[in-house]
């Protein structure tokens, strides 16, 4: 365990401590120290139903002595299908403590996608929840993968009472048939041993999770992160809000935690500092309003089209949000508009950040206290740094404020793909992870991005940034959502192309409107070839907005012209 060293006077920027070694340590022990510091304080609020951080303890080293009893030894991979709930807390915690591998699943996947990561993780059980929208998906990749058990929990077993009842009563359609068979263990079996008397014991180097990209460009790989990895960028979150108040924080975890960014900053991070989780399950807008008022909420991570979906409701102004303090967006690019109408309604501060699966993820943020600079990614986290490298020659750094591709090294960065030595080797250079992104960086070490290399959009021989365009119809007041892809075109090789999403009752803004109102904001070279309005955008599961289905859209479309 790597012991951080205390100095008489860290260095202090923006009221952040940056000359302090990194701490590291096991991941499950970031929640000991917060249930010894915090017995009693509630630690999860699941849909009113609360729990405090003793309960949960107990809880986690119960499911961490029956992973053991199933068989869980030091590496071994358990998968994880769950939505934000208490049994994703419990066995996230338990499985690290008794050695095991985090393998995270997104409960939407269709089976193809999940058996493809059950195969290449070698995952041999499963835990997921007893519901006909992601249960069938699983038991399915029992006879066809390496998976060999599930352990099954019980949606009613979590709720308030009331809620428990009227659950089983009005929503037993929901709930899937599961086979009382070897392959099926029920949660409550692995629960209901004896408290593990000390946790297996686990270096911080050791693998903790699989954590398995996108996939936008090819078959998802799995980034190896390590309890050192993860652990390190979760001291330099806490670090980076110095006015955080340790068991006093309630953060409104609405994004998945099977997600990077929620799993770092949403759950490590909260725990970390003894703040009470408010778990939403799925993101639906008026519960979420409700939450953030009733619970008071201080902290609330976030994508940009949640807080634009709060932005844009009516239901907003019937809710306190006064109590939000600190709020970091990730995920996608924050429009300067979305931030300023955001922090004007709650009176909070709103912090672009930025990151990627393999580095656990954040590598820079605006500062919350501190000079934020519009449009930039923010500085790099403690112990973190940036280098601006050639797209023309990735071994050669580029000149102060001059493009290229955004590189970044530090603690929290992973040390490869799990058994995909070709792709570690693509994507590091000199030990600096490649970011695929186009960035510069300015002389007080603010980064900016221009876009990602594989989205630029080539235009007659010019290198065309869809996020230019996407800036600029941001700043048209009736647009709610924007988003810009490459086309083919048989002139310029390829053209942009916009789609937008109207504010909801906007009905008389047309392509035409949008197309002048371009005029003046940006290069002809740069105006879309067309503009398309939709009621609707296509989103990834944690809210950002997606380019794949648009593209793939646009590919069928040309095929069925040629045919």
């Amino acid at each position: 365990m790597n012991q951080m060293n205390v100095q008489e006077s860290p260095t202090l920027i923006n009221g952040v401590d940056v000359s302090s070694p990194v701490y590291t340590c096991p991941v499950h022990e970031i929640f000991d120290r917060a249930a010894a510091r915090f017995p009693n304080r509630p630690c999860l609020d699941f849909l009113g139903r609360i729990y405090d951080y003793k309960t949960i303890k107990d809880q986690i080293d119960r499911a961490a002595e029956g992973f053991k009893q199933l068989g869980i030894r030091k590496g071994d991979k358990v998968g994880l299908c769950l939505p934000n709930t208490p049994y994703y807390v419990v066995c996230y915690y338990a499985i690290l403590k008794c050695g095991g591998v985090v393998v995270n699943f997104n409960p939407l996947y269709a089976k193809r996608g999940i058996a493809y990561q059950i195969e290449d993780s070698g995952c041999r059980l499963m835990v997921t929840l007893n519901l006909k929208q992601i249960y069938p998906k699983v038991a399915a990749c029992l006879d066809q993968t390496c998976l060999k058990r599930i352990v099954v929990c019980e949606m009613s077993d979590i709720l308030p009472p009331i809620k428990s009842v009227l659950f089983s009563l009005f929503k037993r359609s929901e709930l899937a048939d599961v086979p009382t068979d070897l392959r099926h263990i029920p949660y409550d079996r692995v629960i209901g041993c004896k408290p593990m008397e000390g946790a297996v014991d686990v270096a911080v180097d050791d693998l903790a999770v699989l954590q398995y990209t996108g996939g936008t460009t090819g078959r998802p790989k799995g980034a190896m992160l390590t309890h050192a990895n993860l652990s390190a960028n979760v001291d330099q979150l806490t670090r980076w809000m110095p006015d955080a108040n340790p068991g006093h924080e309630v953060t409104l975890c609405v994004l998945p935690f099977f997600h990077v960014f929620a799993m770092t900053v949403a759950l490590n991070t909260s725990v970390n500092l003894g703040a009470e989780l408010v778990l939403q399950p799925r993101f639906e807008l008026d519960a979420l309003l409700k939450a953030l008022d009733k619970k008071k909420a201080t902290i609330f991570p976030g994508v940009p089209t949640i807080y634009t979906a709060i932005n844009n409701s009516d239901e907003t102004p019937k809710h306190d949000l006064s109590h939000i303090r600190c709020c970091i967006s990730g995920g996608a690019p924050l429009p300067v508009e979305v931030k300023h109408r955001f922090e004007e309604i709650t009176g909070s501060k709103v912090v672009e950040g930025y990151g990627l699966t393999e580095a656990s993820p954040v590598c820079t943020c605006n500062p919350v206290k501190g000079k934020n600079k519009e449009g930039s990614i923010g500085l790099p986290m403690p112990g973190a740094e940036i280098k601006i490298r050639s797209l023309e020659n990735s071994d050669q750094p580029v000149p102060l404020g001059e493009k290229g591709e955004v590189c970044v090294r530090g603690p929290n960065v992973m040390p490869g793909y799990w058994q995909n030595a070709a792709a570690t080797e693509e994507t590091f250079v000199d030990g600096w992870l490649r970011t695929g992104d186009v960035g510069y960086q300015d002389e007080d070490g603010y980064t900016f991005l221009v876009d990602r290399l594989k989205d630029v959009i080539l235009c007659s021989g010019y290198n065309v940034y869809p996020r230019a365009i996407e800036e600029a119809l941001y700043l048209h007041e009736q647009i709610a959502e924007v988003t810009c892809i490459g086309v083919p075109d048989p002139y310029r090789g390829q053209a942009p192309k916009a789609f937008v999403r109207l504010k909801d009752g906007v009905t008389d803004v047309t392509a035409e409107d949008l197309r002048a109102f371009l005029d003046d904001k940006i290069s002809r070279i740069e105006m879309p070839r067309e503009i398309e309005i939709r009621e609707e955008l296509p989103k990834t599961m944690v809210g950002k907005l997606s380019k794949k289905e648009l593209v793939e859209e646009e590919r069928l479309k040309r095929e069925g012209t040629h045919q």
